[in-house]
């Protein structure tokens, strides 16, 4: 049975007073507040977040044959509200390209997500956020949003939290610095994150094929793609019309090809295999992992400063923030469960009366308003703060 939170008298009046000391540090640093609609096009979350949303997501068909769900978070519908003009921004309305930046918004409302595995979590809740929009300067924009995020769970009377931070771009640089055929490039940074499916896709690319499948693929992908289409066309004939996982036919061939193209790759260097995986294995307090990284890249003759000082500077932020350095750790691997990521991420972890639990998180997502229609990237960078889990754990700290 989905669990659903009961938001009574008390606990609204408690979120509310919650919400509004955030909303005054955003508001501080003019973040305009928007309310993005609850009902989104599915098709948007579905493409754009991640395996890890899409299994959680809501959907639903409208009276129309429209396929809808409920927001599972606010980013990307207040990215949409932003490039439809819908925000107030001086914006044609309507349109894609009538957009102006810098922009910065600020947001509290609800989200919804499916809990397959823990079903007493609640399937909706409160996110309180900023987003900002179109700021060139990166660094600047990063060192903003960690300090709003910082000031904002302070600003509840919940002081004491560690938080952990990470780089998708650290180890795109990564890829792209090391011999790697093109086509597989994508794929290695989009699933790093994802320790099984990694070392599985890391293990097939480096692995001989010796089974006549993949015999079969590899011959497939260095014959014609045109020919190979129709080959594998053929193949689903005999084998019938079924979906697959809920994959259209297209989708089945477009995978098809994918591997077929992969299996006639060379094959990746075990020296590089041996690297991608010593990094990847590099997590603890954050000083002490960005001088392991840098080291085991210069035994390496690999060269990527400029990311390790991007890295180094906003550590140097968050001690003038006054976190403590004990409480920040840094994991090369993480890179949260949204897909859209492409650089700085970070999240603020607490404890409430259950054990530890995720605050508040956020990062740097430069191609995803491109991805919604935007005419070119837009620098961007948010976070979001969850209401409930702040309150729960300013409890469990006033009772100890």
């Amino acid at each position: 049975m989905a669990a659903f939170p009961r938001y009574d008298a008390k606990l609204l009046a408690s979120l509310d007073t919650q919400a509004q000391a955030i909303l005054a540090v955003f508001d501080a640093k003019n973040y305009t507040r928007v309310e993005p609609p609850i009902l989104q096009p599915a098709e948007i979350f579905l493409d754009r977040s991640g395996e890890e949303i899409r299994r959680r997501t809501f959907v639903f068909i409208d009276p129309a044959g429209q396929e809808l769900c409920l927001r599972p978070d606010l980013t990307v519908p207040v990215c949409r509200m932003f490039l439809d003009g819908g925000t107030n921004t001086g914006a044609k309305t309507g349109t894609k390209t009538g957009t102006k930046t810098p922009a910065r918004f600020s947001y509290h409302g609800p989200a919804f997500r499916f809990q397959p595995n823990e079903p007493k979590r609640p399937n909706q809740f409160l996110q309180t956020g900023v987003e900002c929009l179109g700021v060139r300067d990166r660094a600047g924009a990063d060192t903003e949003v960690l300090t709003l995020a910082v000031e904002g769970v302070r600003a509840t009377g919940l002081k004491n939290f560690p938080m952990r931070i990470g780089d998708v771009a650290l180890f795109a640089g990564l890829i792209d610095a090391l011999d790697i055929p093109p086509q597989w490039r994508g794929r290695l940074k989009r699933h790093f994150w994802r320790p099984h499916y990694f070392s599985n896709l890391l293990a097939r690319l480096s692995a001989k094929a010796e089974v006549p499948a993949q015999n079969y693929l590899a011959h497939l992908g260095n014959a014609d793609g045109a020919e190979a289409r129709v080959v594998l066309e053929g193949l689903l004939d005999d084998t019938g019309s079924v979906l697959i996982g809920g994959r259209t036919r297209e989708e089945i061939l477009d995978r098809l090809m994918e591997q077929a193209v992969e299996a006639a790759a060379a094959r990746l260097d075990p020296r590089q295999v041996a690297l991608i995986e010593r990094v990847l294995s590099v997590s603890g307090p954050a000083r002490k992992s960005m001088a392991a990284i840098r080291a085991l890249l210069k035994r390496n003759g690999v060269k990527l400063s400029a990311p390790l000082d991007a890295m180094e500077r906003r550590i140097a932020v968050l001690t003038k923030l006054g976190l403590d350095e004990k409480r920040l750790s840094f994991a090369a691997r993480f890179g949260r469960n949204m897909e859209y990521y492409t650089g700085f991420v970070f999240e603020l972890w607490s404890r409430d009366a259950e054990g530890q639990v995720q605050i508040a998180g956020g990062g740097r997502y430069d191609t995803l308003l491109k991805m919604l229609g935007a005419k070119s990237d837009i620098p961007a960078v948010g976070c979001a703060i969850r209401s409930e889990r702040v309150l729960a754990a300013r409890k469990s700290q006033r009772g100890r």
